[in-house]
């Protein structure tokens, strides 16, 4: 299996299907999470709904530049969740991650394994590669925040 479809697969599971490495993941996550549960504050914790939006937003945004266009987003607003008022406006979201994340996962697939050593937009940025396993262990590190906080919020 080449490099690239190894990386895709290994985003994906964190994504959208696996239980290899946290026996979750995203999809399995939030499939329960109501609106209000995804809004509720525990302590200064982020809402799960901030971190599934965080995790969103550097997905498509990198996803653009596998698509051929710039990287366009900004640390900064990483984190400019706009209002989530309803079940529909979650879903949203969800839906949105979901898409964004099957997309994500198939323009991987989709690079050659030369292309995973060149650089990502910028010297400062490493590689395509680097960019990617970056993408895989960060949506780690917040899926086990969102498994945190979510056995917060359930009663016992």
């Amino acid at each position: 299996m080449s490099s690239a479809l190894q990386l895709a697969k290994r985003f994906r599971e964190v994504l959208l299907d696996g239980f290899w490495i946290a026996n979750t993941n995203f999809k399995d996550q939030l499939s329960d999470v109501t609106w209000e549960q995804a809004v509720t504050n525990v302590d200064s914790l982020n809402t799960i709904a901030m971190l599934t939006f965080h995790i969103h937003y550097y997905i498509a945004g990198v996803a653009n530049v596998l698509e051929g266009g710039d990287l366009e987003i900004k640390d900064q607003f990483s984190f400019d969740l706009p209002p989530i008022e309803s079940a529909e406006q979650w879903e949203v979201l969800l839906n949105r991650l979901w898409t964004d994340s099957e997309k994500f996962t198939s323009l991987v697939e989709q690079l050659d394994d030369s292309k995973l050593d060149e650089v990502f937009v910028d010297e400062k940025y490493g590689t395509y590669k680097r960019n990617i396993d970056g993408m895989i262990e960060h949506a780690y590190y917040h899926l086990g925040q969102i498994t945190l906080i979510k056995k917060m919020l359930t009663p016992l």
